[in-house]
């Protein structure tokens, strides 16, 4: 491994704080922070070696090691097992072909994790790179890594903060969404504490540092997403389902080695049983098939407007209960709106939207004002003879125009809020009950009050409010009755997050600010998580998680970014910011989220294929190794031989892997890999399958006499045929007749029958078998099919599988 330092915020390798990490020391006496000088270079450069610069060590590890980890899980090591005995044999063609899929599955994992690094690359784009810093009395500009605890800064408009700060003097309105979640920008005056990665939207302030690099708020988000990680439900699958086959055919396999060993099968017959065994236990095609289920699936979700970027999230979404969406930018439009207006008697309502756009400033960047203009479209001529406007005031918490009536006399204007612009103008009965009721409601609240030769009167009150997005309700709804329950994470307040709630569809307790431990219970009684932190939102993922549910997780900004890891599929809207879609596992590129329910119809439509092929696969399994062995006992020779065996695996699974383009039925509810019932079901299947695979081979030897080499066709034969029935009976949940399968499936089907049956009645790398025989196995596999399907419906009944 290798260390180097890198610009903050990219931290790796640091300690990880729950809360709050204790501030680091600073000696005000030795260079006060607080006074107009700022610190000396001297006391800078000590800080800089107590501190460290505002940046964090970077490991990386050495992609030879990526690599090499790729070939050491459970299938590769018996897959590479396989390929050692098969070059031992010298079949080396048989071992080019599992090598294919060996080195496939590697590349794919590979590129997949590689996704993972663009996270953290997406929080150094946030990063300031320079900032203003008051060094020996004297302003400069620094690189912002060598800012350090105790530095004096100056904030101005459009800077990003470099670093956690104390505001000294000044005012500034501060966009916080990145870090905190909320929609609506704050007023930061003397006293207040900001964050790294926090947006200057208006003024000038001059501020102290308290936190720099891996200890700022927005460095912790950034460790949090390196640091969180979730198994997805396909990795545990394929351990689990490998795990139960190699329990159950290892034994199997190893009395078919010993058996051989004590009759005294010669060299040249036991190295192959031991590489049959070997073949026969290992589900060598189950790592690509959960490729190229989920890749149809993400194509098929890119024309809907979702971009998986893992393919892991399209089998993800099939498992998902439960979805923790944020508010801000998600279920709303991040767009500050003017939704309501109370005009006061004498005014109207279009009066008072045109009266509040004449005293805000026109072009700027304050939000409140751009909100304000946007709702109404005064007449020109007023605004030309606009003789005096004064912006938004922190101190006096208003803004104000003046304006001619055409009478030479002057109109004074005034907008900000309710408490300030009340107490300028005369008493207007019912105006404190009306806007109280409205920031009840959650709404910010504006007053807007004129003077005309006279005294000054209020005019009437402007609600401010973000606005949800048009489709959130019916999205909630859908994912409703698909079985997701939905909940609300956000860092506003309880009021503004309870109103939303209500307004989409969700109803329930809503849960106070305050810490979420990654261990809390009782969760579920809440609806909606208010004054949440980025960390707070990735311990109520966690916390999630622990308590048994699939969680979805949908945000769109940076402090979204490690609960987007954290969660089974992280979704990111389509304005949601680089971080939150480099975390997430699937993004929306078209807005709205219709695109969520097409991911957990896609996600289920994806899962029940997948479970066609691991079913198959144990029912194969389970019989093929058991087989094995009933074969060595009742005609003392192998009743494969290692070409025949690899001949069966890729016709079958050919066949198999077919079922990733199957016409399926999405489930209405969540889906979950219940391995153990799967196991079951498969093995009881499997078992009924032997049966008719030895009577078949008892047939062939004691009634028809055939010799090794025929009955070694035949079983080849025998699997082909009735690895058919097999599919055909497990990829449907109902009766076999319930649904038709798709084109792709019938060819693949067509081959199977006709390719190995052909070469079996021409002698084509094996022994000949008349077409009779062929004709006979083909009638009964048929008659297998149905017997196979009773089975399965009483099977899958009483484990509830159906």
């Amino acid at each position: 491994m290798r260390a180097a330092q890198t610009a903050w915020p990219a931290p790796f390798v640091v300690e990880f704080f729950d809360r709050e990490p204790p501030p680091p020391a600073v000696n005000d006496q030795e260079s006060p922070s607080t006074s107009s000088v700022g610190l000396t270079t001297t006391e800078a450069g000590r800080r800089l070696a107590e501190f460290g610069p505002n940046a964090t060590p970077e490991v990386a590890v050495h992609p030879l090691w990526l690599i090499l980890g790729k070939f050491v899980a459970p299938i590769p090591c018996l897959l590479e097992a396989a390929i050692a005995l098969q070059l031992i044999l010298g079949e080396y063609i048989e071992a080019s072909v599992i090598a294919v899929l060996l080195v496939f599955n590697a590349a794919l994992a590979l590129f997949h994790e590689n996704r993972a690094h663009a996270t953290v690359e997406a929080l150094k784009s946030r990063l300031a790179l320079y900032a203003n810093v008051r060094r020996n009395g004297e302003w400069r500009t620094v690189p912002a890594s060598e800012i350090v605890p105790g530095d004096v800064l100056k904030l101005s408009l459009g800077n990003v903060i470099a670093a956690d700060v104390r505001l000294l003097t000044g005012g500034v309105l501060l966009d916080q969404s990145t870090i905190t979640g909320e929609s609506l920008p704050v007023e930061g005056a003397a006293g207040m504490e900001t964050y790294a990665g926090v947006l200057v939207r208006r003024g000038e302030a001059i501020a102290v540092v308290t936190q720099t690099g891996a200890r700022t708020k927005f460095g912790r988000t950034a460790e949090l997403v390196r640091t969180a990680y979730v198994t997805s439900a396909q990795q545990r699958t394929i351990f689990r389902v490998v795990a139960y086959l190699a329990a159950i055919n290892a034994v199997v396999a190893s009395a078919l080695i010993a058996y051989g060993w004590t009759i005294g099968l010669p060299g040249t017959e036991f190295i192959p049983l031991v590489l049959i065994a070997v073949l026969a236990t290992v589900p060598v095609a189950l790592p690509a098939t959960f490729t190229l289920a989920t890749a149809i699936g993400a194509q098929k979700l890119a024309g809907q407007g979702v971009l998986p970027t893992r393919l892991s999230a399209v089998d993800e979404a099939a498992s998902m209960d439960l979805l923790c969406s944020d508010k801000t930018g998600t279920l709303t439009r991040n767009e500050l709106a003017v939704v309501a207006i109370h005009a006061f008697p004498g005014f109207d309502n279009r009066q008072v939207a045109e009266l509040g756009a004449l005293a805000s400033s026109e072009g700027g960047s304050d939000p409140v004002d751009q909100a304000v203009r946007r709702a109404a479209r005064p007449d020109p001529s007023l605004r030309s003879r606009l003789l005096n406007f004064v912006p938004f005031d922190p101190a006096s918490k208003m803004s104000q125009a003046t304006i001619e009536d055409g009478t030479d006399k002057a109109i004074r204007i005034v907008k900000g809020a309710f408490a300030t612009v009340a107490a300028l103008a005369e008493p207007c009965p019912g105006s404190t009950e009306a806007a109280t009721d409205l920031e009840r409601q959650g709404f910010r609240v504006l007053a807007v009050a004129r003077a005309q030769a006279g005294a000054m009167q209020l005019a009437g009150l402007l609600a401010l409010s973000d606005p949800p997005r048009a489709d959130a309700a019916m999205c909630i709804a859908q994912l409703r009755d698909l079985g997701v329950e939905v909940v609300i994470a956000t860092g506003d307040a309880p009021l503004t997050a309870e109103v939303i709630a209500r307004q989409v569809g969700i109803s329930g307790t809503v849960r106070p600010p305050g810490p979420i431990a990654a261990g809390s219970t009782s969760l579920s009684d809440y609806a909606v998580f208010a004054g949440v932190l980025p960390e707070d939102k990735f311990n109520l993922v966690k916390a999630l998680q622990a308590a048994g549910h699939t969680v979805g997780m949908c945000g769109d900004g940076a402090n979204d970014a490690a609960a987007l890891r954290q969660a089974q599929i992280g979704i990111a809207v389509s304005t949601a910011t680089d971080v939150a879609k480099s975390a997430a596992g699937i993004v929306l590129t078209e807005p709205g989220l219709g695109g969520i329910v097409a991911a957990v119809r896609e996600g289920r439509i994806t899962f029940q294929r997948i479970l066609t092929y691991t079913l198959r696969s144990i029912v194969n399994k389970v019989r093929q190794v058991l087989f094995l062995a009933i074969g060595l006992v009742m005609i003392r020779h192998a009743v494969l031989t290692p070409m025949m065996m690899v001949l069966s695996m890729i016709t079958g699974d050919f066949l198999a892997m077919s079922a990733t383009t199957d016409n399926v039925r999405p489930s209405r509810r969540p889906n979950t890999w219940r391995v153990g019932r799967l196991t079951l079901a498969g093995a009881i299947l499997g078992l009924f399958d032997l049966i008719f695979c030895s009577a078949v081979l008892a047939f062939g030897k004691y009634q028809l006499g055939l010799s090794l080499g025929a009955l070694q066709t035949l079983t080849l034969v025998t699997l082909v045929f009735n690895g058919q029935a097999v599919f055909y009976v497990v990829r449907e949940r109902g009766r076999i007749w319930s649904s038709r399968p798709s084109g792709i499936v019938v060819l693949a089907s067509l081959a199977d029958i006709l390719i190995v049956p052909t070469m079996a009645n021409r002698g084509i790398l094996m022994s000949s078998l008349p077409l009779g025989i062929i004709g006979g196995l083909f009638a009964a596999a048929v008659v297998l099919a149905f017997v196979l399907d009773l089975v399965k419906c009483e099977i899958f009944g009483r484990l509830q599988m159906a």
